[in-house]
């Protein structure tokens, strides 16, 4: 998307004085993500990224999302520090929104992972989780299944079948998605929203994890679920790379074996991931005027992994 807010050289020189990170060298916008604005700012110490909070992130969080940001790679993440200005705070006001600046890491997102990148991603998701286990502070998932089924609902019917006329079958789906979810699982703080966009790599090494802006305390299976559900299809959703998956969850279990209930449950999670995100680009598929220039998701993509994971169960993960 493109940036939403507008900041000149000498708005982001004031604002960079700010921190102790050098002077301002150059900026660009970086023209990814869909809930904020972000700048690639080079100073005279080295790169950072500087990101402006537009929508859909409620500033009462970013102690929890920054917060983590510096607990995690205080840990050996591969996960961004977050720079604090020099009053010591990790994020500040300009104007009515709130602005942090996070270390830049290398790397480049995948556009076609390998099994080698695949068990990569998978292992540091289990280091993350292990990592994160400790982290004292709390944030509800906000996007369980009862709150994306609501979503649906709020939706309509209607409105759903004017999408495509299959996407209706969600709400009886949801519905049994929801009446038999598990609430028993070992739990961390997970990413949930780890699809290949999210992970730098140099080759087959992961060197970042980025956008923990839907980060909560859960299940950890649900969050290698949702990896795997973004992870292992093609755009459309109709094709499973099964090598991949395996790869994943290898990767996942060399450093954190999974419990038999949680294996068991994997299925049922990743149909549960694939509800979160039909849900989302439903909703912003009738929220996104047809002349936007933002590109509309598909929610079918999503409705088509969902019915693989229904009709092979533990085959899709075998």
């Amino acid at each position: 998307m493109a940036v939403y807010t507008h900041l000149g050289a000498e708005d982001l020189a004031q604002l960079v004085a700010q921190y102790d990170v050098g002077e301002l060298v150059s900026f660009k916008g970086i023209a990814e993500g869909v809930s904020n604005s972000n700048w690639l700012v080079e100073t005279t110490q080295g790169r950072f990224v500087l990101t402006m909070y537009e929508r859909r992130i409620e500033t009462a969080d970013l102690p929890f999302f920054l917060g983590l940001l510096d607990h995690l790679s205080a840990a050996g993440c591969p996960v961004p520090r977050t720079i604090h200005d020099r009053a010591g705070d990790a994020w500040r006001m300009v104007g009515d929104k709130a602005v942090a600046v996070i270390e830049f890491l290398p790397g480049l997102s995948p556009s076609h992972p390998s099994a080698a990148q695949a068990h990569a991603v998978g292992s540091a998701l289990a280091r993350m989780h292990g990592a994160a286990g400790d982290f004292p502070t709390q944030r509800e998932n906000r996007l369980a299944p009862p709150d994306t089924l609501a979503i649906l609902q709020d939706c309509g019917e209607a409105a759903l079948a004017a999408i495509d006329p299959q996407l209706p079958a969600i709400l009886d789906t949801g519905a049994e998605i929801v009446a038999a979810w598990p609430n028993d699982l070992p739990q961390s703080v997970i990413h949930s929203d780890l699809f290949p966009d999210n992970v730098l790599m140099l080759g087959d090494r992961v060197t970042g994890m980025i956008d923990f802006y839907f980060a909560c305390n859960g299940a950890m299976a649900y969050d290698l679920a949702v990896t795997h559900a973004a992870w292992c299809f093609d755009e459309t959703g109709r094709i499973c790379d099964q090598e991949l998956g395996h790869a994943l969850v290898e990767g996942y279990e060399s450093v954190r074996p999974l419990e038999e209930r949680e294996r068991a449950a994997l299925p049922l999670l990743a149909e549960g991931a694939c509800l979160r995100f039909i849900a989302s680009r439903s909703q912003d598929w009738l929220e996104t005027p047809a002349d936007a220039l933002v590109r509309r998701k598909d929610p079918m993509e999503f409705m088509r992994r969902l019915e693989f994971y229904r009709a092979n169960g533990q085959g899709a993960f075998a």
